[in-house]
């Protein structure tokens, strides 16, 4: 069952436009379809492909790297070794896993320069140091970065198009979807949240008739294979990226949701887990929001890189992250979390989420605190700050996340007190319908992304 995905358009636009003069790379963590995505493309839009795929390579199709000074014989080899006639301008050849071997990445130098055929790589981990530092990154090469599935394709899977098209045109008139249909976007945003966006998990959730388990344990098997990677590419820093990675939950379940590293190790300092943090972030496993100390002048000018949380790239994940197969079953938490009744760990899964969709919109993530002296505590917290990206007129766009159906806008109302001018919008997701005031647009989860 196919499973339509927004990046292949990003494909077919990338081979009107190179028309041959930039390789492609796909990077993204593991198992999110990039494969298949490739594989799919080379099929429908070439007369022939080659995938050569290097976790499974031969030694024979490895040694043709050593020698690129003839390519008629480069091609003529790899051409016979998979047994796949290639044309001139219309024959797609795709190194999937390239990250297992750097030495044909860096070859694409010389392969787009011959100009004879297109060509793609798929990676996990691929931009991380330690798989690059001995090669030539080849400035033929364009990149782009791949996502689990967001809330409109797996919608869309579920067979929901129309739906979507109401949520979208209800957000462009500014009206709140039909009470009954908003009830049905409710329970799809609950459903995305559980089963997430990575193709194994929802093709056995949809093929499972809506079955939460069968889901879940193809994310216990992607969950698996991130700790062997982490144990395997953070070599000597992976016992700290481990002990995040495995207290995200704990983190994320949290009021202000940071990391604490006095909780996972006494002596820990930010200056010591910039690298591990930055494995988790460049891996595309998590997506780490940072604080901004002052919003008016920019957001990366005043990052403070000792304050950061850390979401999971994929909510879905984060749910088998955070609970075991006895919790869910025997505390019914499936249930618990789709009729709304989960008060512990619900706000982080929405937050989650909308961090999700945010960075799959390709976001930077930053959020806001104020801390009150008197009050010996935060008496300010934002969420999520975007921005309209205008270098001349930069504004400033509050997001905050609510679970629950009764909430304050205590932070929001602060927040604007200080950096009005700045603000062009201010937003508040709730699990209620759509409902503008004058200066504030409170929305649905699942009304999210066409916001943005």
């Amino acid at each position: 069952m196919e499973i339509k995905r927004k990046i292949y358009n990003n494909l077919c636009e990338w081979k009107a436009t190179a028309n041959g003069s930039k390789a492609l790379l796909i990077e993204g963590a593991r198992r999110i379809g990039k494969s298949t995505i490739a594989e799919e493309f080379g099929k429908s839009e070439y007369k022939s492909f080659i995938l050569v795929d290097f976790n499974k390579a031969s030694g024979k199709v490895k040694n043709l790297f050593d020698n690129l000074t003839n390519l008629d014989m480069f091609f003529q080899d790899l051409s016979l070794e998979y047994n796949t006639r290639l044309y001139q301008r219309e024959s797609l050849i795709v190194f999937d896993e390239i990250q297992k071997f750097p030495k044909a990445r860096e070859a694409i130098k010389y392969l787009v320069q011959d100009g004879r055929y297109d060509y793609l790589e798929t990676g996990s981990l691929i931009s991380i140091r330690e798989n690059v530092e001995n090669i030539t990154i080849p400035s033929e090469e364009r990149k782009l970065k791949m996502y689990p599935l967001d809330f409109e394709e797996f919608v869309s899977f579920m067979g929901e198009d129309l739906l979507l098209d109401y949520i979208t045109e209800c957000y462009k008139n500014k009206t709140p979807l039909e009470r009954n249909m908003h009830n049905k976007a409710m329970r799809l945003f609950k459903e995305y949240i559980l089963v997430g966006g990575m193709p194994q998990a929802v093709l056995a959730y949809k093929n499972g008739n809506r079955d939460f388990a069968a889901a879940d344990i193809e994310k216990r098997d992607i969950l698996n294979l991130y700790r062997d990677d982490i144990k395997k590419a953070a070599k000597r820093y992976n016992s700290k990226v481990s002990a995040v990675f495995e207290n995200i939950p704990g983190y994320l379940s949290k009021h202000e949701k940071k990391i604490v590293l006095s909780e996972i190790d006494s002596n820990g300092t930010f200056d010591k887990y910039d690298e591990p943090l930055f494995w988790l972030d460049d891996s595309m496993i998590c997506n780490l929001c940072y604080k901004c100390t002052d919003p008016n002048v920019g957001f990366a000018l005043n990052k403070d890189d000792s304050s950061v949380k850390c979401y999971m790239g994929d909510t879905g994940l984060l749910v088998s992250l955070a609970f075991s197969e006895n919790e869910l079953a025997e505390n019914n938490l499936y249930r618990q979390i789709m009729d709304g009744k989960l008060s512990i760990n619900q706000g982080m899964l929405y937050e989650n989420a909308i961090a999700q969709m945010m960075a799959a919109k390709g976001k930077n993530l930053y959020f806001y605190t104020r801390y009150n002296n008197e009050k010996h505590r935060n008496d300010i917290e934002i969420d999520f700050l975007l921005s309209n990206e205008s270098k001349t007129k930069f504004k400033i766009i509050p997001v905050e996340v609510k679970s629950g159906k009764n909430y304050s806008t205590t932070s929001l109302d602060e927040f604007k007190k200080i950096y009005g001018r700045r603000i062009s919008n201010s937003f508040v997701v709730h699990p209620k319908t759509l409902f503008e005031s004058i200066d504030v647009m409170k929305i649905p989860p699942y009304m999210f992304y066409a916001a943005f």
